[in-house]
């Protein structure tokens, strides 16, 4: 089986929405409804809004860690964090493990999406 969609709950939809809306453009995601977007494998993300006073997310809280990406390359990463600079947005350093470099983007609730090369 596949992973075939997940759902994100967001604080406030305004504030979310333009930042998933470049980050997932950037990297190979199409907007396919209102709050959806799909990859060409399928994959769907869909924001929703949170219900209020419900707490912040907290890396180590049950709930959503972090959604992770593979780019095929390190030009394709730099290009991911191009378009979000450009599209004003933060862009965290780049952090290098053992055969691995990514970027731990964060959206305006703090959660963190992963884009990663693999070498």
């Amino acid at each position: 089986m596949k992973l075939d969609h997940m759902v994100v709950l967001v604080r406030s939809l305004e504030a979310s929405l333009p930042w998933y809306d470049a980050l997932l453009g950037l990297i190979g995601f199409r907007k396919t409804r209102n709050h959806v977007w799909t990859s060409d494998d399928g994959l769907s993300v869909d924001l929703k809004q949170a219900k209020a006073a419900t707490s912040e997310y907290e890396r180590y809280a049950p709930g959503l860690n972090h959604l992770g990406f593979t780019a095929p390359d390190e030009a394709a990463l730099d290009a991911v964090r191009d378009g979000m600079e450009q599209a004003g947005f933060e862009v965290p350093h780049k952090q290098y493990f053992d055969g691995e470099t990514a970027t731990f983007f964060r959206d305006p609730d703090g959660i963190r999406v992963e884009v990663t090369v693999y070498s």
